[in-house]
């Protein structure tokens, strides 16, 4: 099987061993570049799991599509993301960005994206290919 994707999507029934060997690398790869997984024995249907490495071309995050964006995931990308939206002016944060997809984040990125000058569904607060781009997001995987 040739790797396709850098992420996979959870199914029932899935574990982090058959998903590694599926995408042809190694358990403790997998854990590397999924520092949130804190237990191997731990996963849940529609948990994004990184199944490649990250890109090392670039500094930024890649856009990790609009479907990463909901109160489910939990990820590094999107506490960077919301440092990144700090520094841009645009927070909407109480105590200051999580792990955790959240109303805050989605408020503080509809701040971005109308900073940026995008009105109506185009600054709803869900992350698009071209206001995440101009974000910039740090890497956050080695």
């Amino acid at each position: 099987m040739e790797k396709t994707a850098e992420f996979y999507v959870v199914k029932r029934g899935d574990t982090l061993g058959e998903i590694a060997a599926r995408h042809r690398v190694t358990l403790e790869q997998i854990l590397a570049w999924n520092p949130e997984i804190e237990d191997p024995d731990v996963i849940f249907p529609d948990q994004r799991i990184r199944v490649a490495p990250p890109r090392t071309h670039g500094t930024y995050e890649p856009f990790p599509g609009a479907d990463f964006f909901q109160s489910s995931v939990t990820s590094p990308i999107i506490e960077a993301m919301g440092y990144r939206l700090i520094e841009e002016g645009c927070s909407e944060y109480a105590a200051g960005p999580d792990s955790q997809w959240s109303e805050a984040d989605r408020k503080s990125y509809a701040r971005w994206q109308r900073k940026l000058g995008f009105q109506g569904h185009d600054a709803d607060g869900t992350p698009g290919r071209k206001s995440w781009d101009k974000l910039r997001v740090p890497a956050v995987y080695a």
